[in-house]
């Protein structure tokens, strides 16, 4: 990925979509028109914890690693475990000089095997939509796409094949597939696979009680991503925000309910604009809320009965079983 100043076409290029769509692994978007003259925004709904302004220069293995690290996994096994769970969710970023809107929602049902989960949403930027379906039936595990005035895409996984890969992988609960199909476990199991969580402390979103928990740049994830910056990713106190591509995140910080633990917001924070950049702090370049969020409590077993047509399918299942790999425990 090489930088570039920000595209002022009247069509959000797809090009742009791509950073966009890696840094957010798949994050869910829904339908919203641009924010009206007063709207709240996401971005201005602060995040207050003493460690705002960490960096990886002051990060040092030690017991709050450990706790950050376990911290994170408990609250994605939270959600992973749950017999049900509901959410509303709430989306904002920038790609280049543009921003895009949008709301959704995520519905999970069952344990394991029996697990199922739709994830659906659009994003809209001035006058183009883009939508985005991820559906699992316990079947098959469907991704619809349509960017723009671009061809609608339909693509599926075959859950059963998945499982058995992961069994040849030796994970240790291969039945627990959904982290390596799609959905909000996908997307937090990816940062998870990225990033390493060095802290974790206590804050506030809004009056909620949250614990902050901030991670960076995994070295070995950013070379195997970007191999010109493997010397900047390796080096005593790692890379510094300016050095990397416009759009690209430095930090991601996961806002953990005291009192459920499950997350509650996710930003993705970077200095934005052409490069080389002058310094400065980083913002949020994206933010990801989770609202109204029900866990164990009803949900309607019909939302997971998906049955697109057929024409122009593509299955992905041989190319994404050959590139499992197991995430990280």
């Amino acid at each position: 990925m090489t930088a570039r100043p920000p595209d002022t076409s009247p069509s959000l290029p797809r090009r742009a979509l791509v950073p966009l769509q890696a840094w957010l692994l798949g994050c869910a978007w829904a339908t919203a028109a641009a924010e009206p003259p007063g709207a709240t925004s996401v971005y201005d709904r602060r995040v207050t914890a003493a460690s705002a302004t960490a960096s990886p220069a002051e990060a040092r293995p030690s017991a709050e690693d450990a706790r950050a690290e376990r911290m994170l996994s408990g609250s994605l096994a939270a959600l992973a475990n749950a017999e049900s769970f509901s959410a509303r969710l709430r989306q904002k970023a920038r790609v280049g000089d543009r921003v895009l809107v949008g709301t959704g929602r995520y519905l999970q049902l069952g344990r394991g095997e029996e697990q199922r989960y739709r994830f659906e949403s659009s994003l809209t930027c001035d006058t183009e939509t883009f939508e985005l379906v991820e559906v699992c039936d316990g079947v098959f595990a469907w991704t619809y796409r349509h960017y723009g005035t671009d061809p609608p895409q339909l693509e599926r996984l075959d859950v059963r094949r998945v499982r058995e890969r992961l069994g040849q992988l030796g994970v240790p609960d291969p039945q627990v597939a959904a982290p390596y199909l799609g959905g909000l476990q996908r997307t937090f199991a990816g940062l998870r696979q990225w990033f390493l969580f060095t802290s974790a402390q206590p804050g506030e979103v809004e009056g909620l009680e949250v614990w902050v928990v901030d991670g960076h740049w995994h070295p070995d994830s950013l070379a195997g991503l970007m191999p010109e910056l493997a010397a900047a990713a390796r080096r005593p106190g790692g890379i510094t925000p300016a050095e990397l591509p416009d759009g690209m995140p430095w930090r991601v910080r996961f806002c953990i309910g005291r009192s459920d633990l499950l997350p509650h917001r996710v930003e993705w924070h970077a200095i934005p604009g052409p490069r080389p950049a002058a310094g400065g702090e980083p913002e949020p370049v994206a933010v990801l809320e989770l609202e109204d969020m029900r866990i164990n409590g009803p949900v309607d077993a019909g939302a997971f009965v998906y049955r697109p047509a057929a024409e122009g399918l593509i299955d992905l299942t041989e190319p994404h079983v050959a590139g499992l790999i197991p995430l990280r425990p």
